[in-house]
């Protein structure tokens, strides 16, 4: 269907010329020399686009404006101007117009206008379409060929980036294409991890591994407090995908300067696990030998009651590296959005501590919330909804605020990294075991545990992979790719509940590829 353009100019005659190579372009156009008959033509039809001359007889260009967008505030108008004042270009910057052109104006210039607001979305999205299928086809050979660590985070930053394209172009129809080569990467990368895991945690000191779970805090946080003066700000948002954080980038891009690094986290990528070893600097088979009492410390299916002694294991951390802070570790939990907005409103308190290590639990809340509530589910039935729903919390969040405070504060540094992702399960794995084994989905320890090995890693000897012993007979299994644990018990009832949940503690790109961020203000 062709595209209508209504073209408004009280010396109409003069532009026939433009309006006849229009019309050879495919456009149905339409003429009228006045404001009062735009706005009569608005009312009776349907156009795309409107060209409008700012200086006309009677009803002028920006009443008339003003009118046609009472009618329909969405249609697109450009304005033509023989002048360049500065407030047009705010007009167009703003959203009342979508462009402007200057007088005289030249045929191209014209179809140019024409091209970007009425094809400028089918078009990009054709070129979307062939660049993805040439990096489709680079991913590919990629995985071929036996990427190494970094290739690994190379390959799932473009899946992730092409995820957020694809979201802004789903009429292009790839998303079940990535959504396949991304599963088939995941295979390829548990297989990966299960080959070299063991490598990576065993390795001595200046060995050719990943950045690990265990390094964060020292490398990135304790090297910061070089300088007193300087408060640092130490944020673990906890089950931070790669996609959520490149959204809540975007609103922090114009207050910071911003520095990203990316690390591998330990297996299980769960909180008592996870975040533990992230505080500590320690693997958890360390941290439960050598501070018995902070480990053990709760039931490890409540993964709150197993992360009660964070503040205490960086505190030790900086212990063993001798290193006095001017004044007390800070530290904050915020598990509710009472607790972030009193955190928010404090936020100047906290500028004259050196450092302030800060927990936001809300993200978490919402994977796990997503399983219990139809209204999330509802609200986030896949995962570009998933990435829409994170960023419009963040949006609007206590949080954003805090980071605009900080960024006020003369000499700041804020830290943000996470100590797991999540990824979104399909696929259920029947797994037995003793009715003392944990609950957990996507891990479990326990005795006389079964599951196949094509769905998990098998550990029988805990101390290999620097995890907790808890006895002679107990076993770990994690899960790889997108696979969730099942119990025989009922097993069709809990395949079907936990299918499509956003989940954490085993291998994929999602969980164990994650973010490490180091932002200055730019004030």
């Amino acid at each position: 269907m062709k595209k209508k353009i209504l073209w408004v100019d009280d010396e109409i005659e003069l532009l026939r010329s433009h309006i006849f190579f229009l019309t050879e372009k495919g456009y149905e156009v339409s003429t009228v020399t006045n404001g009062e008959d735009a706005v009569s033509e608005v009312k009776d039809n349907a156009y795309d686009l409107i060209f409008l001359d700012e200086m006309m007889a009677g009803l002028g260009g920006l009443q008339t404006l003003a009118e046609i967008k009472e009618i329909n505030p969405n249609i697109p108008v450009v304005m033509i101007t023989k002048s360049e004042e500065e407030t047009l270009m705010h007009d167009a910057i703003g959203g009342k117009i979508s462009d402007y052109l200057i007088k005289p104006v030249h045929p191209s210039q014209v179809l140019l206008v024409c091209k970007k607001i009425l094809e400028g979305r089918k078009i990009s999205g054709e070129y979307m379409a062939k660049d993805y299928l040439q990096d489709f086809n680079q991913i590919s050979r990629t995985v071929m060929m036996g990427p190494d660590y970094d290739e690994w985070i190379e390959i799932y930053l473009k899946l992730v980036n092409w995820e957020m394209e694809l979201d802004v172009h789903p009429e292009i129809g790839l998303r079940q294409t990535l959504i396949d080569q991304k599963k088939e990467c995941n295979q390829e990368f548990s297989k990966y991890v299960e080959k070299n895991y063991l490598k990576w945690i065993n390795a001595k000191p200046g060995a050719d591994t990943p950045v690990l779970t265990p390094t964060i805090a020292n490398d990135f946080v304790l090297s910061q407090l070089d300088d007193e003066k300087r408060p640092v700000f130490f944020f673990v948002l906890d089950c931070l995908r790669m996609d959520q954080w490149f959204g809540m980038e975007k609103f922090l891009v114009d207050l910071f300067n911003i520095d990203r690094k990316y690390y591998f986290s330990i297996l299980p990528t769960a909180t008592p696990y996870a975040r533990n070893s992230l505080f500590s600097g320690l693997y958890p088979a360390e941290i439960e030998k050598y501070y018995p009492n902070l480990w053990q410390s709760g039931n490890e299916d409540d993964e709150r009651s197993c992360n009660k002694y964070e503040k205490e294991l960086l505190q030790l951390l900086l212990d063993r590296k001798r290193i006095k802070l001017r004044n007390e570790l800070k530290y904050i939990k915020i598990i509710d959005p009472e607790v972030g907005r009193t955190f928010e409103q404090n936020i100047l308190s906290y500028q004259n501590n050196q450092l302030t290590a800060v927990v936001v639990n809300f993200l978490d809340m919402i994977a796990h919330g997503r399983s219990d509530s139809d209204l999330l589910k509802e609200i986030a039935p896949d995962e570009p909804a998933y990435r829409s729903l994170t960023n419009s919390w963040f949006a609007h969040s206590s949080l954003l605020s805090t980071f605009r405070s900080i960024a006020k504060m003369k000499n700041a540094r804020v830290i943000i990294t996470t100590d797991h992702g999540s990824i979104r399960t399909l696929r259920g794995a029947k797994v037995l075991g003793d009715r003392e084994a944990s609950t957990n989905l996507r891990f479990k320890f326990g005795r006389n545990l079964k599951v196949d090995d094509k769905h998990a890693i098998y550990i029988t000897n805990p101390s290999e992979y620097k995890l907790p012993k808890r006895g002679v007979t107990i076993n770990y299994i994690i899960a790889k790719e997108d696979y969730y644990f099942v119990y025989p018990t009922d097993y069709h009832k809990y395949l079907s509940y936990y299918k499509d949940t956003f989940q954490h503690g085993g291998i994929s790109m999602e969980e164990m590829i994650l973010p490490i961020i180091t932002m200055e203000s730019k004030a």
